[in-house]
């Protein structure tokens, strides 16, 4: 049983543990630019994406920039506060062409240091509402390590049927990450 079934399946009440149904996972055989969920079918009543990752970008700590239905305008927002134990931060970005999903490790960083991303797509097929996305996010550098919470939005009412993972650094996520897509049942 995965680990979020033995985890529902101990709380008094009984958690569903059947509730989230893998829809597709990719686990990277070599360094990728781009990672597209394509099809997804509107029979959940939200999505998760499960990320573990590194980037080879050598400059700093990367971002996922995430983008639905290939709409590239101007169309989202996102905000995150993050610490590393010793300073508290904020990001905010409004009116951007991508959510930006914080911290990802990256070559800047000791060697196999990846970080672990849980993000979820709320209501992601409600043709009546914007689509709100949230997240929470980290990696442990041996102690210097960054942990985040954040959220985002799509301003666009259509279902989401795609959705796109790139870097704004235009770096490449490293072989061995692992990207997973489940469908979550109302």
């Amino acid at each position: 049983m995965p680990i979020l079934g033995i985890i529902a399946s101990s709380i008094t009440g009984g958690l569903s543990t059947t509730a989230y149904e893998s829809i597709t996972t990719t686990t990277l055989g070599t360094a990728t630019a781009t990672i597209t969920f394509s099809s997804i079918p509107a029979t959940y009543q939200h999505l998760q994406i499960r990320v573990l990752a590194r980037s080879d970008r050598s400059a700093g700590v990367d971002i996922i920039s995430m983008q639905m239905n290939s709409d590239t305008a101007a169309n989202y927002s996102d905000h995150l506060v993050y610490g590393d134990g010793t300073t508290p931060q904020v990001d905010l970005n409004v009116n951007a062409t991508t959510i930006n999903i914080q911290r990802l490790a990256s070559d800047n960083l000791s060697a196999n240091i990846f970080s672990d991303f849980v993000i979820d797509i709320l209501d992601y097929a409600d043709t009546n509402k914007y689509k709100t996305i949230r997240y929470l996010s980290g990696y442990d550098a041996n102690g210097s390590g960054r942990v985040g919470l954040g959220s985002g939005s799509w301003r666009n009412t259509a279902a989401v049927t795609s959705i796109t993972l790139t870097s704004p650094f235009s770096s490449n996520y490293k072989q061995y990450s692992s990207f997973a897509l489940y469908g979550i049942k109302g």
